[in-house]
């Protein structure tokens, strides 16, 4: 994205339409012969359109380029009006990770966990999500195959990223994998560590099975690692697609 400067007559109407605040506007200063205008930093960007699409610019100053590779990543994670190549869905992951029924994902004896970076509004370099990649993997993490970040990963021994997409910003990305149930304690306490680490937000997903007792598989390792869990119960039974069998 990028603002032409030859339309843009420097009203700041699109300020407030970026979640990342990426759009600077500058006010006249006749002394310096500087006519108020707005642009939006290159680095900053994580090319979400949004901006673009809200349709605020009065002179249609503001301009959706076309992106090439590593760039284009940023579009692909952000902007939910472009399907991921590597998934075939918009966006920063998978088919939600709830619907256990149809997927199953997550089988006895293991949770699922999502961490979820860059949301509220403050994006996130994707250099922030290999640190968690390379906490979590010696703890025994399984990395979803077709979540789009897993994807980026060069190696998948030590979870290091491509080098080209370490540095790109995107709105949002999710680390999202299993890991066996008796490594929870260890993971949860990595996961504590690492939120010293990370240059931006982050939260925190864990997804499990509801045992035959009704009992929560986790949930006291989450509390003796420092968490408050809040549990929510979701019953998603994929209407119109064959359930699961055999997890």
């Amino acid at each position: 994205m990028f603002i032409d400067q030859d339309k843009c007559k420097g009203c700041a109407k699109c300020i407030s339409y970026c979640p990342v605040n990426a759009i600077i506007a500058f006010k006249r200063d006749k002394a310096q012969g500087i006519e108020a205008h707005a642009i939006i930093a290159s680095a900053e960007c994580v090319e979400c359109g949004v901006c673009y699409r809200a349709k605020v610019c009065t002179t249609d100053a503001i301009v959706r380029d076309t992106l090439s590779y590593p760039r284009v990543i940023r579009q692909l994670f952000s902007d939910p009006w472009f399907s991921h190549p590597g998934t075939g869905i918009p966006g920063r992951g998978t088919e939600e990770m709830k619907t256990n029924e149809v997927t199953g994902r997550f089988w006895d004896g293991y949770i699922g966990i999502g961490l979820e970076f860059g949301r509220p509004t403050l994006g996130c370099r994707l250099k922030e999500t290999e640190k968690a990649f390379k906490r979590l993997l010696p703890l025994g993490l399984m990395l979803e195959p077709k979540n789009p970040l897993t994807q980026l990963i060069a190696d998948p021994k030590t979870g290091a990223l491509k080098p080209e997409v370490r540095e790109e910003k995107v709105l949002s990305a999710i680390v999202e994998g299993i890991v066996p149930l008796e490594n929870a304690e260890r993971v949860f306490k990595a996961v504590k560590e690492l939120a010293e680490e990370i240059d931006t937000v982050f939260s925190f997903d864990v997804i499990g099975k509801v045992a035959p007792d009704g009992q929560i598989p986790a949930r006291d390792a989450m509390q003796q690692a420092g968490f408050a869990p809040s549990v929510a119960g979701k019953t998603n039974v994929g209407l119109g697609r064959p359930l699961f069998k055999n997890f």
